[in-house]
């Protein structure tokens, strides 16, 4: 089904007046695909633990779909409405959430390729903006923990690509197996990453640092990102979910002091909607001058992607 088939409205930004008036003719409505899709994120409320899980489950090649994109907004959603007790006082019971995937060796591959592709043959602005745009907003609702006093976690077991590498830096904390590797390969294809890699690699590292990793486009091992900081907790493959349980229970021992220890790193460091989405604007622009040289190299990543897809399947 088409991305803008039947599509059903979500506020995007009604809090930063005119952030959204740069590029695009849809105001501040962004569409999300349709509730009849196959969900791609699987949830678990782990009551004891106060931990919501959120794994991601592409039903195709595991990158950010709008679909996959869909579900993860309304998983979102769903911790709001608990966090304000629609679901009774047991939807309270939210201390950390956990971004994590179900597949074997991959966390994400990144950004739809095959999607931007078509919209950038088509000079199809509008769909790119729209994409971007949710992207943006459920970076930032990630980056700021949903305002709530929650921390978030993103568990790397494989390959963190592209944007799965932008969406596991918007976590407060990142755990990754030793297998994991971490990449921004967008130079490869004459782009740039621009769903939050320079808005929180900067923060983490500098960014001067933080230009040298986005323009490198090469693979780093996770023991790498970890010895940059990046990386803050590194754990031996197969060990992840203990793992996140293990910082768990060591957060608890001094919950309060952790929990204002985030929010001041927030204040220190904020990052804004409006940041991420200038910058998703920008990603907009660059990528409609995209040429066919570069477009074939963006067509060659997707046939990676898929041989790397294609090869989990089989060992499954």
């Amino acid at each position: 089904m088409s991305y803008l088939a039947n599509p059903v409205p979500y506020r995007l930004d009604a809090d930063v007046p005119g952030a959204l008036q740069s590029s695009g003719s849809f105001g501040a409505e962004v569409l999300l695909p349709p509730t009849s899709e196959p969900c791609e994120l699987e949830t678990v409320h782990d009551d004891d633990r106060r931990i919501f899980w959120q794994f991601m489950a592409p039903r195709g090649r595991p990158s950010f779909t709008p679909g996959l994109l869909r579900d993860m907004t309304r998983a979102l959603d769903s911790v709001e409405a608990m966090a304000a007790g629609r679901y009774g006082e047991r939807g309270r019971r939210i201390g950390f959430m956990v971004l994590a995937s179900r597949l074997p060796g991959i966390f994400n591959l990144g950004g739809d390729l095959p999607h931007f592709i078509e919209a950038i043959e088509k000079g199809d602005r509008e769909r790119l903006a729209l994409y971007a745009r949710v992207c943006a907003r459920g970076q930032y609702r990630r980056a700021i923990a949903l305002d709530l006093p929650i921390c978030t976690i993103a568990l790397v077991q494989g390959d963190a690509l592209g944007g799965g590498f932008e969406a596991a830096l918007a976590h407060d904390v990142i755990i990754a197996e030793r297998g994991a590797s971490f990449a921004l390969p967008e130079v490869l294809f004459n782009l740039f990453p621009g769903m939050g890699a320079y808005s929180f690699l900067s923060r983490r590292l500098g960014s001067a640092q933080a230009e040298r990793i986005i323009l490198g486009g090469r693979v780093h091992t996770a023991e790498e990102m970890h010895g940059l900081g990046v990386v803050d907790v590194l754990v031996e493959d197969g060990r992840g979910v203990e793992a996140v349980h293990e910082f768990v229970e060591d957060f608890g021992r001094a919950g309060a002091a952790r929990r204002a220890l985030l929010k001041a790193r927030r204040i220190v460091s904020p990052v804004t909607l409006r940041e991420l989405i200038e910058i998703a604007d920008l990603w907009v622009d660059a990528a409609l001058t995209l040429g066919p040289s570069d477009l074939r190299r963006m067509h060659h990543l997707a046939k990676a992607q898929d041989r790397r897809w294609n090869k989990v399947q089989r060992r499954s």
